[in-house]
Parts: structure tokens; sequence; C-alpha cells
């Protein structure tokens, strides 16, 4: 309410106006798209797509947005997010334009209390709207939820994030059923708002794959329901807003750009 009566002012820089400036936003939609990789990446780690680095201006829009409930940032960041989404599922190539279901990570239920909203949720819906739009199947699935207590992930190194997080991810039991449901070469993309170490990716792959989840493909490896005669393939990737500085350079060096 407060958004509605007080003038607004930049989170990204302060200007005065708007949650997000032109200046702030053109950070957010002039991004540059690529497959990213933490070092050491953790095992099980699927394929993943950022749209920009979690530093400066996007640090501070998603502090807003998942700490401080700014959520008309939700808007420039979920597009943000379809961008990301959009290039890990071969859309920027041609390539595997089936389609896309959004799996958010799960966040701790205690954390969504507190802050009023879960925020990955809330990226999730706009960037599979923004995908509707542009012509793509997409819609989200909040198939993922923690099975026991986790500790804070922060100032946690990467080992131990890995060891806090493990086996504590499950497939809710209509989760499993909504995506046995979707049609065969969808992609199923986990998204979340930003990447450090890994860990938390890592582990929502892990736990789709011992879900059985008929037909999901993780890897090169992929499981067929009995009986049937056609080999029903769904690529699971992954796409963050933001990844560390250190992991988007290594990636940008690879790539040639």
């Amino acid at each position: 309410m407060a958004e509605l009566v007080l003038p607004a002012e930049c989170f990204g820089c302060g200007t005065a106006g708007a949650l997000a400036c032109g200046g702030c936003r053109e950070v957010l939609e002039e991004t540059e798209v690529r497959r990213v990789r933490p070092e050491p990446a953790p095992p099980g780690l699927p394929g993943v797509s950022a749209a920009v680095a979690y530093e400066g201006v996007v640090r501070k829009l998603l502090l807003a947005h998942k700490e401080r409930g700014a959520l008309g940032l939700a808007g420039p960041l979920g597009g943000a997010l379809a961008a990301a989404v959009r290039h890990g599922a071969g859309g920027d190539t041609g390539v595997g334009v089936g389609p896309v279901v959004l799996v958010p990570v799960p966040s701790a239920a205690r954390a969504v209390r507190a802050r009023g909203h879960d925020p990955v949720v809330r990226l999730a819906r706009v960037a599979a709207g923004r995908l509707r739009a542009g012509g793509r199947a997409a819609h989200v699935v909040p198939a993922l939820a923690l099975g026991r207590e986790v500790r804070d992930q922060a100032g946690l190194g990467a080992r131990e994030r890995r060891a806090n997080l493990a086996g504590a991810v499950r497939v809710r039991a209509g989760g499993v059923r909504l995506l046995r449901e979707a049609p065969p070469r969808t992609t199923v993309v986990l998204v979340d708002d930003v990447m450090t170490t890994g860990a938390t990716i890592a582990e929502a792959a892990r736990a789709l794959h011992a879900a059985d989840v008929e037909g999901v493909q993780r890897g090169d490896r992929s499981l067929r329901p009995p009986g049937a005669g056609e080999r029903i393939t769904r690529a699971v990737r992954a796409a963050v807003v933001a990844v560390s500085p250190r992991a988007f350079e290594i990636n940008r060096k690879r790539a040639g750009i």
C-alpha cells in the first residue's frame, strides 16, 4: 500500500520515480544469457542457463523482491528468468521449442511465512506468462517440497550446502502426476532466482530422478513407462535470473564472448 501513496524510489540505484528505473530495467532486459556452471559443480547438476551476474543493480533488485516484499519487481525479474528458460529449453537455437514446465525450487516454509510470499514461485509464474505471450506453451508446476528442516544456506560453503540439502527435497504426490501427464518432448526446467554453488538445483534434480517420474530424462538417461511402446523424453534443465559473477565470467570466456 505504501508503494501506491508514496513516491517510488528505484531499488537498484535510488532514482525517484519507479521501483526499477529505466536504466536498471535495461540491465535485466539487455542480457547475455548463457549456459553457466559453478566450479566445483555438484554431482547431478543439470545444464543451467543464467540471464545476468549477481552483482550491483541485479543483486539489489533481487534482494528487494525477496526480502523487502517489493512485489512490483516481479515483472522485470520474471522477464529475465523467461529469457534464461527460453535459452535453457533451446528456444534461442530453434531446437527443442516444445512445451515447457517450470518447476520452482522449494523454499523453507518458515522463510515463506517470514517474507509473506514465495519469491521463486512468483517469478516462475511471471516467466511462464512471458513465454506464453511469445507463443511458447508454458506453465508452472510447484512439484517440489522440502521433506525435512534444513539450515539457512547463508554463510555455508559448497560442501556444507550439499550436506545440508542431501535428501531434503521430495516430489509431491500431485507433482508426480502432473509431470507424468505432460506431453512428450516437454522440457522440465527447474527455476530459481539465484544460483551460487548449485547445490539446491542439483538436489532438486536428484529428487525428480528419485521419484521415477516416467519419461523424465536426466543427462543421457531416460525413464520409460512399463509396457510403453513409445520412448517419452522429457529433458530436465535449469534456469536462474542470476549467478555469481565468477561463474558468469568463467562461462563467458568458455563461450568465447
